[in-house]
């Protein structure tokens, strides 16, 4: 599965981090100042949407409900998302093929 990421959608993924944990929304907000808010809540919503990201509650409308929020990276995807977010660190590697 080849992952295509926006400037927009690597900010956010690297401001959450693939290891899994949470970040709340008024974090996510502090660790990205480069971004509007409405590009933050697009994105995020975007990310929501194709599942790359997950949230505690179902949706938000607002800044102020998003700053409440806890977001993280699906767990699913987070192997598939590193590999687009450094897509030199995974083509050196060999795969070993164990022969019995």
């Amino acid at each position: 599965m080849e992952i295509t990421l926006d400037g927009g959608e690597i900010s956010i993924l690297k401001a959450l981090g693939l290891g899994g944990s949470e970040v709340e929304g008024s974090v996510l907000l502090e660790r990205l100042p480069q971004l509007e808010p409405a590009e933050l809540i697009d994105t995020l919503k975007g990310l929501l949407m194709l599942g790359y990201v997950s949230v505690d509650k179902g949706s938000f409308n607002s800044l102020e409900e998003m700053k409440k929020l806890h977001f993280r990276v699906n767990s699913g995807y987070s192997k598939d998302l590193k590999e687009a977010l450094d897509p030199k660190a995974t083509q050196g590697k060999s795969k070993r093929v164990r022969r019995e």
